[in-house]
């Protein structure tokens, strides 16, 4: 078995005035679709943005115990670099959030943040993230129209050509599908799943159909606490835990 890629150990969370997670604990392996599943509330986002450090965003809010590792590296390390971190660990959120821009710009955005200016670099980068976002055959003759033109389920498929331009490792997914109809829906989950053969993926998900549809594993959460955690398939036919059983059938959230 591989070693983990992110390793969450004994995490407790704070916002001002209020716990979020208490005693985490979680591995998460390379090239995989690992989703968190729960009811409002229950600590998903909180814990998918404690992996690029978008908390920090939050006055006042921390880790108050415990570790989490990406690739060894503690990133809680106050030498940390949190721009390049946020490079590695890229986020896709719940409503598609291209920016005012063309396509083309859209999909380059990330490489000329970091100072990348040469015209055949950027065009090598947004044809390769379009392509990996399965969206260049779309678009290849529309690039320098704006990405407000697009669909909603393109625009969400643009904003992950964005996110792995600079080829980040990890891709963070908050209800990417949450906004979208059950066409643009299937076409999002088909490239998560092609995408697991570059990117270690973590996505939140309310839709437990979809867990079962795209998800290797699947953490359940309640109250700030990771219930269960296991492979997908035996979380929902064989959960261990009652409180698991209760959520699956639909008794909780």
């Amino acid at each position: 078995m591989p070693s983990p890629l992110i390793t969450m150990q004994n995490v407790d969370f704070h916002y001002p005035g209020k716990q979020a997670l208490f005693d985490v604990s979680m591995d998460i392996l390379p090239r995989e679709v690992t989703a968190l599943i729960g009811p409002s509330g229950c600590g998903k986002s909180t814990v998918l943005r404690c992996f690029n450090r978008m908390n920090d965003l939050v006055p006042g809010a921390k880790v108050t115990k415990g570790s989490i590792h990406i690739a060894g590296q503690d990133i809680e390390d106050p030498k940390l670099d949190v721009i390049n971190l946020r490079r590695r660990v890229g986020m896709v959120f719940q409503k598609s959030n291209p920016f005012p821009q063309s396509i083309y710009d859209n999909a380059a955005y990330g490489l000329r943040l970091q100072g990348e200016k040469r015209k055949e670099v950027l065009d090598e980068a947004v044809e390769r993230s379009l392509k990996g976002s399965a969206l260049w055959d779309e678009v290849k003759d529309r690039l320098r129209e704006n990405a407000f033109s697009l669909s909603g389920g393109q625009q969400q498929r643009l904003c992950i050509a964005r996110s792995i331009a600079v080829q980040p490792e990890i891709l963070l997914m908050d209800e990417p599908c949450s906004a979208l109809d059950p066409i643009a829906t299937a076409k999002i989950e088909e490239l998560i799943c092609q995408l697991t053969k570059d990117y270690t993926i973590v996505i939140v998900t309310h839709n437990m159909e979809q867990a079962k549809r795209i998800a290797d594993k699947s953490a359940y959460f309640l109250l700030g606490k990771l219930i269960e955690m296991s492979p997908t398939m035996d979380l929902f036919t064989q959960p261990k835990r009652r409180e698991t059983e209760r959520y699956i059938r639909g008794e909780v959230g």
